[in-house]
């Protein structure tokens, strides 16, 4: 069959199972643009930025658990994939990245639009490609399909010259299997460490399960409850993994580290068996390593051997992936009854996993309440997406997530403007879900030109803004450990007008921009509370809108998120209010 590599990279997407590309076209990829025009499947989403092109593709992978993919030209198409390429790294996302090259023959002259993506993407993907002919192109891209799905996901990225996606090849056929020699990845856990980690259970007298975001990436939830049941251990999820245990379960005890509960971060240090699955003891959750868990055996279950004591030393290692050794450990884990431990927890949630001061008047809207009240009127049924800071971290507290892939958010990266484009991905694959996006007023204008993509393709996504006039997470470390010198960080001010003010709300300039104006601008219905009782009103209207809708919230400035561990502080130096 005759094709040419446009025409092979479509055929490919299709057998991939792709339903949807997030890209926006240049020079070098119209011959790939030209081919997707001929076809209904994967249908093209036209973002306004490529950034975006990125996140939405990494949204659509978090959502579902398939490969999510985005295509850009070359040059500044493929360096605007960079920061979302490099978000999905550090969460281990599924995604393949295409870029257009310019044409081989002129590779390495500095030519109009030429970057060495591949370089540049080196150290942020999990592998990537140089396509240098056109007879070798199915198979790499076979090869990316599989590497960026298996093992511990991540990003592959295919750089595509222009004249290998003109080149025609004659006897063009699809792979339908891939080996690669040097990339095996193991999936179940040796027995007798599994076999060790059950002992060590058994001999437990306070065990806490730390599970991370490979328990949803390896579908364990509910082995993962299985567990928790059978041996009776609290259970606190990384912010990966929220969702992958039910957020309203008797044994959840919260998020852990610098915005962790008190219950999940006394629970860490008071334990003498953590039991780890899918989490890789990142520093936001540790806080200060040599007063970690110190008097604690660590099990560590990861499909990546390279995570495993590569920050915590552990004792127990069990490199697979997490639902297979899971199912083999419930076999020999010895059932656990209630105990003192578990009294001890108790007390740590008694009146709440979190908890925080009520409005004392009407004008001030509590951030948390916001997210309180719209879990109540989804049910917690819907999946929320958030942009980065102050109210990323409210969600992940007082949103419960029951079921797995219903938070969309960026971890390792924390990347400002990821959250927008990444609600758009999760609502192209799960039509009819009711899906939020949550944000700061800083936040979401990183990628606020994607409201043109959200509006004329009619992706309902629901935004709901809580704005309190700063950059709310810096300007919370500016009070807290610099004096209350909050440089750079309210968004309403003029420095060649404004003096020091004495807060956002008693400015004069009250919206800027104006989010309510904006978003109508690009026909999008919108809805704004500046009291308490608009709270509910606001968020109902804007989720009964057929199609998207923007919801703003004018919250109370100078909120703080709690609990906070101090950047370099063990656990136990844990702040409950300021």
């Amino acid at each position: 069959m005759k094709k040419t590599g446009a025409q092979i990279l479509v055929d490919a997407l299709q057998k991939e199972g792709v339903e949807v590309v997030f890209g926006y076209p240049g020079g070098q990829v119209i011959p790939i643009f030209d081919a997707l025009y001929d076809v209904k499947v994967p249908e093209v989403i036209l973002v306004r930025h490529e950034q975006a092109a990125a996140h939405a593709a990494d949204g659509y992978a978090r959502a579902t658990g398939r490969v999510g993919v985005c295509l850009a030209t070359s040059g500044p198409g493929a360096t605007n994939l960079v920061t979302g390429i490099a978000t999905a790294y550090m969460d281990s996302i599924p995604m393949v990245a295409l870029t257009g090259q310019v044409p081989t023959p002129v590779l390495g002259s500095d030519a109009f639009q030429e970057a060495d993506i591949a370089g540049i993407t080196r150290s942020i993907t999990k592998h990537n490609f140089l396509v240098k002919s056109v007879e070798e192109f199915p198979q790499v891209l076979k090869q990316a399909f599989y590497i960026a799905r298996t093992g511990r996901p991540g990003p592959v990225l295919v750089d595509i010259p222009a004249d290998v996606s003109r080149a025609m090849l004659d006897n063009y056929e699809y792979p339908e299997t891939v080996s690669i020699r040097s990339y095996k990845p193991k999936l179940a856990g040796h027995i007798l460490q599994i076999k060790k980690a059950a002992e060590a259970i058994a001999a437990a007298k306070k065990p806490v399960i730390y599970a991370g975001g490979g328990v949803i990436i390896s579908g364990a939830c509910r082995e993962l409850r299985a567990l928790a049941e059978k041996i009776n251990a609290p259970v606190t999820l990384t912010l990966m993994g929220l969702g992958g245990f039910p957020g309203g379960h008797p044994l959840f005890i919260g998020m852990p580290g610098m915005h962790g509960s008190r219950a999940a971060n006394a629970a860490l240090q008071e334990t003498d068996l953590i039991i780890s699955i899918g989490a890789r003891f990142d520093d936001r959750v540790t806080g200060n390593v040599d007063h970690f868990a110190q008097n604690a055996k660590i099990i560590h279950i990861d499909i990546d051997p390279s995570a495993i004591s590569k920050i915590i030393k552990v004792d127990i290692p069990v490199v697979g992936d997490a639902k297979l050794v899971l199912e083999e450990l419930i076999k020999f884990v010895v059932p656990r009854n209630r105990d003192e431990w578990n009294k001890r927890i108790d007390s740590l949630v008694d009146g709440g996993i979190f908890t925080y001061k009520p409005s004392e008047s009407d004008t001030d809207i509590k951030p948390q309440s916001v997210i309180e009240t719209l879990y109540t009127l989804t049910g917690g049924k819907a999946i929320v997406a958030t942009e980065v800071g102050q109210h990323q971290m409210w969600t992940a507290q007082y949103y419960k997530f029951d079921e797995p892939r219903t938070l969309l958010s960026s971890g390792g990266l924390g990347t400002m403007g990821f959250g927008l484009p990444a609600a758009m991905g999760a609502a192209m694959s799960h039509p009819g879900k009711t899906v939020v996006v949550i944000a700061g007023d800083g936040s979401i204008q990183m990628n606020i030109q994607e409201l043109a993509t959200i509006s004329l393709n009619r992706i309902p996504v629901k935004i709901a803004i809580l704005n309190n006039g700063w950059l709310g997470m810096v300007r919370q470390w500016q009070d807290l450990f610099f004096d209350k010198r909050r440089s750079a960080t309210c968004l309403r001010r003029k420095p060649d007008v404004c003096g020091q003010c004495g807060g956002v709300n008693g400015c004069k300039r009250a919206y800027v921009p104006d989010f309510i104006a904006l978003a109508e601008s690009y026909g999008i219905p919108a809805f704004r509370a500046e009291k308490v009782g608009e709270v509910e009103q606001v968020l109902r209207q804007g989720l009964a809108v057929d199609g998207p809708a923007l919801m703003e919230f004018m919250v109370i400035e100078d909120e703080n998120v709690y609990p906070m561990v101090p950047a370099g502080k063990p656990l136990s130096a844990i702040m409950l209010e300021g």
